[in-house]
């Protein structure tokens, strides 16, 4: 444990673990007294070359003044990090405040007191072996991160013209810049706060690292299975088995300290047998570990030392078990974060790669899947299972399903069917208790992976909503990423899911997963439904669907379907119980030719007549492949009932009793098959709902800038109103799972009325004024002020927006029926004291909706909109976006509610200025991504009527910010 400094406690929070460039990790830790040996042992390890870059001179090794002035820092002034493998030193970078003349400011006496110097100068030194994997850049990150947290903006750093390679670290990293030559040094001078520039870079490394570390661990040249059984059977030997079954193309080893020490190779299946990894001669790249928990700290040391790079943790035992375990799960990662290696699990189901020049199937899968379009992530065992039992069978025939016998029924899992040939995987990853590698690594690798069109996830929990929907709207740019959430009500993630808890509704994750262009769907039926088509069928223009086929009643069906999914479809056309696959290629074709139509579902029941079921296939697929010259392609799919064969001709695995000629021509479309009409037409309507996101945000919106927002005068206004009384230091916002007065994760500093309203003036949201009337001739006095008509309202808690029980009295056009009304509140309700009420002028007639802002600790601000009362308290009928919000993003907002036609006129009523209402949200949301102090907004109501609108309530709550895990230095998720 390292100890602390000479002048201020040890930052623990400075730690971190980091993915390099190649897809290894190393840990970030400020440098210590301890390190003292380290810090010899790895100067000793540093090349002449890079000496002498680092001190302008010769300088083969380090004295003890050196070793005491580089391992001393107090964390303020003088600070110091490394970056470590394998508790060794890889590289190490220093800074040291200086003043305005560059001298080092804990000498100089130049600086006023209280007005600590700003500016740092930084220097690296990487070991000659790690230069190249972007430990530099990494190290930038975080002492810059460092530097900002102590006050300091701006560093400078000079270095010699011939290395070449520290330049580019510090030119790369997208900061502002200036650079001088003098006295041949180069001086580069750059400012520390992000840029977008810089944080762009930042992220592109951020992918390309964490693609390229699940690369590796899919890719592997070789596999040790640790803890492989004497006799066939139990985990290991089962695993060991499928990689030979799979035919994994490269080496193969068994580890097993039980093995006899004669023993050389494993029979029968013929793979060398260790005793020890270290045995092993050779590199070793992946290892799956299937050994009881209590061991697997021991396995994991050897691993490190032998150079693995990942491991498949299969065991069980850990954070699914309970404290202890968790205690256990958090050593594993720890422990293979030290050694620089990624963790799939533990309590994982494996993975595998169906490409043709690795074929790894380190899983508990018995057959490598068919190879395909799509990419699968599971958080759960149990639905890893299910899905690739299913894939086997209904891709390759009747196959043994996952286990024993008795899980036979996992492969009947329904939602395959008619996906033969269409359902293929290009990987697959099931990560159990996801300690590590997540979903997030996942769509960093699917992202550039040109195997994968398709990426289908199922999520238990999401570690990290901020950046999983940062990374899923970058994906969804290139390719469909179909999500199935588990744990959707239980509210709390699975016990082996070590993640920081996030209180965000059900509701609100879908609104901002469908922001970022993400499929959401309710079930794997669904999910396995929309992802076959989606791999296998271009993207519809539109959501106006052609239906025809040999049966009124499924056509019907069908239509009705498409109805309910928002879909156009147009009059079914009935081919008739006699309609021969000859009538189905011409019906087809002109569907397809037709350019009111922008898909097509064909129906089909049995028929009577010699026609295999083959014939029919390869007439829909012939006609669906279309001819030279046709325009855009469109997708179509088969919905049928009770024909045997006709799912496999359709998806191209072919019938060895179709009549001679029935086979379509080379590279005709394969098409996909489902037993009901509900099911495809809710493909395709997903499908539709892609292809309109995908056109949209080719041209995103953009955050609008209003020239009378006073953002300078807000934060002077919040300063104050956070400053704390008597100067003490402000409290740290609690955690995101602590209550606050306005539930979990709100609190904070509750403003009054006026200064909400001062606040929100500087962002030009005016508040409708309400004055106080204690008493009846006070209310009097108040409305003269204002003007006749007005509202008398309570805002006691328990009354504020609630109509139903008689707290507020409107249109009250003078002195008689305000006391009249006065009077009544009074009697009904309670004292006047109690009711807290207030006098305001009526505003135009309109609609009440309400409008919201709220920071959640791990999606960020989250702007919401919705009708006020009912529809929003009761049906729940709110829309949420991410903040900032575009001026696109604003328009959605306000038509994604259900009762959006309330807006628009409905039933021969006036549209209300929704163009204002636009605007009110966008002001809203610069209030909140300008200031993250500003924790929480509440407008309600917000009464829209034809021409502008009226904020009628505020409140507004103030905290410390937040902190900004994804503006900070990257970094893999703590325990």
């Amino acid at each position: 444990m390292p100890s602390p400094s000479d002048h201020h406690a040890y930052p623990t929070h400075w730690e971190a673990d980091v993915v390099l460039r190649d897809g290894g990790t190393a840990q970030i830790r400020p440098i210590t007294p301890d390190d003292a040996q380290r810090l010899v042992s790895f100067y000793e390890h540093v090349s002449d070359e890079s000496k002498y870059y680092r001190f302008f001179a010769p300088y083969p090794r380090l004295s003890d003044r050196d070793v005491h002035r580089f391992t001393h820092h107090d964390y303020v002034d003088r600070v110091g990090l490394a970056a470590t493998v394998g508790g060794e030193f890889i590289a190490t970078v220093r800074y040291d405040r200086i003043d305005e003349d560059g001298l080092p400011a804990h000498l100089s006496s130049a600086s006023p007191a209280g007005a600590p110097a700003d500016e740092a100068e930084v220097a690296f030194l990487v070991q000659d072996a790690h230069q190249g994997r972007g430990v530099a850049s990494a190290l930038l990150e975080h002492i810059g991160a460092v530097a900002r947290e102590r006050g300091i903006r701006r560093f400078a750093a000079e270095v010699l013209p011939a290395n070449t390679k520290m330049i580019k670290v510090f030119t790369d990293a997208g900061y502002t810049q200036k650079r001088s030559f003098d006295d041949g040094v180069v001086r580069l001078e750059f400012d520390l706060e992000p840029t977008e520039a810089s944080l762009a870079v930042m992220r592109a490394r951020e992918q390309r690292a964490e693609a390229r570390s699940v690369q590796r661990l899919l890719t592997p040249g070789s596999v040790a299975v640790i803890g492989t059984g004497r006799a066939p059977g139990g985990i290991g030997r089962t695993v060991l088995r499928n990689l030979l079954d799979g035919g994994f193309t490269g080496r193969v080893h068994a580890v097993n300290h039980a093995f006899p020490e004669d023993w050389t190779r494993l029979e029968p299946d013929g793979v060398p047998a260790h005793r020890s990894l270290r045995e092993v001669d050779g590199p070793v790249d992946l290892a799956v570990v299937a050994v009881p928990a209590a061991q697997v700290p021991a396995v994991v040391a050897d691993c490190g030392e032998h150079g693995v790079q990942g491991l498949v943790v299969l065991s069980a035992g850990y954070a699914e078990s309970g404290p202890e375990g968790r205690v256990r799960q958090r050593d594993l990662v720890r422990q293979a974060r030290t050694y620089g290696m990624r963790v799939i699990g533990p309590n994982a189901f494996g993975i595998i790669n169906t490409a043709e020049g690795v074929r790894l199937n380190a899983s508990l899968s018995p057959r490598l899947p068919l190879p395909g379009r799509i990419g699968l992530f599971t958080q759960s065992g149990a639905i890893g299972i299910a899905l690739l039992s299913g894939l086997h069978r209904r891709g390759a025939g009747p196959t043994r399903p996952i286990g024993t016998e008795g899980t036979a029924g996992l492969a009947d899992l329904p939602g395959l069917e008619g996906l033969a040939g269409l359902a293929g995987l290009s990987t697959f990853v099931s990560t159990g208790n996801r300690a590590d590698v997540s979903g997030n690594d996942l769509l960093q690798y699917w992202y550039e992976d040109p195997q994968t069109d398709v990426a289908l996830m199922y999520l238990e929990s999401i570690g990290n909503p901020r950046k999983f929907t940062r990374l899923a709207r970058r994906t969804a740019a290139v390719k469909p990423v179909v999500v199935v959430k588990g744990a959707r009500h239980s509210g709390s993630a699975p016990t082996g899911h070590a993640v920081p808890t996030t209180r965000i509704p059900d509701a609100t994750v879908s609104d901002l997963l469908r922001q970022a262009g993400v499929l959401r769907v309710d079930t794997v039926t669904q999910l396995t439904d929309a992802g076959v088509l989606l791999a296998s069928q271009p993207l519809p223009d539109g959501p106006r669907v052609a239906i025809l086929g040999n049966s009124e009643s499924l056509g019907l069906l069908t239509y009705d379907a498409c109805l309910t999914e928002g879909l156009r479809p147009l009059p079914p056309r009935d081919l008739t119980t006699a309609a021969s696959p000859e009538d189905f290629h011409r019906a087809l074709t002109g569907a397809l030719d037709d350019d009111a139509c922008d898909a097509v579902v064909v129906t089909a029941i049995p028929w009577v007549g010699d026609a295999h079921a083959a014939d029919l296939a390869a007439a829909i697929r012939t006609a669906a492949t279309g001819a030279p010259g046709r325009g855009a392609a469109k997708p179509v799919a088969v919905v049928h009932l009770e024909i045997p064969g006709l799912a496999e001709a359709l998806a191209g695995v072919g019938d060895p009793a179709a009549a001679p000629g029935a086979e379509p021509p080379a590279g005709a479309r394969r098409i996909p098959a489902y037993p009901a009409a509900e099911r495809v037409v809710r493909a395709l309507a997903e499908a539709v709902r892609y292809a309109r996101w995908r056109r949209e945000s080719a041209e995103p919106g953009r955050v609008p800038e209003y020239d009378d927002i006073d953002e300078a005068g807000a934060a002077a206004d919040i300063e104050v109103l956070l400053a704390p009384p008597g100067g003490a230091p402000h409290q740290e916002i609690p955690p995101p799972d602590a209550p606050g007065p306005d539930g979990p994760g709100v609190s904070g500093v509750a403003l009054s009325a006026a200064d909400t309203q001062r606040l929100l003036a500087r962002y030009g949201v005016s508040v409708l004024p309400a004055l106080p009337a204690p008493d009846p001739d006070s209310a009097v006095r108040a409305a003269g002020r204002l003007g006749y008509p007005v509202a008398l309202k309570a805002t006691a808690p328990q009354l504020r927006h609630r109509t139903d029980l008689g707290g507020v009295r409107l249109a009250l056009g003078g002195e008689t029926e305000l006391r009249r009304a006065y009077a009544e509140l009074t009697a009904h309700l309670g004292p006047a004291e109690e009711l807290g009420l207030v006098v305001q002028r009526m505003a135009p007639r309109g609609v009440d909706t309400v409008v919201r802002a709220a920071i959640d600790p791990g999606a960020g601000a989250v702007l919401s909109f919705g009708l006020a009362g009912a529809p929003s308290e009761l049906l729940g009928d709110t829309a949420h976006r991410l903040v900032p919000a575009t001026d696109r993003d604003a328009a959605e907002l306000i038509r994604s509610v259900r009762t959006a036609p309330l807006l628009f006129g409905w039933r021969g009523s006036k549209p209300v200025d929704t163009a204002a209402l636009e605007e009110l949200l966008l002001r809203v949301s610069r209030l909140v991504d300008d200031h993250p102090e500003v924790v929480a907004v509440d407008l309600e109501p917000v009464v829209v009527a034809q021409r502008g609108l009226s904020v009628l309530g505020a409140s507004a709550r103030l905290a410390p910010p937040p902190v900004r895990t994804d503006l900070g230095p990257r970094h893999l998720p703590a325990y």
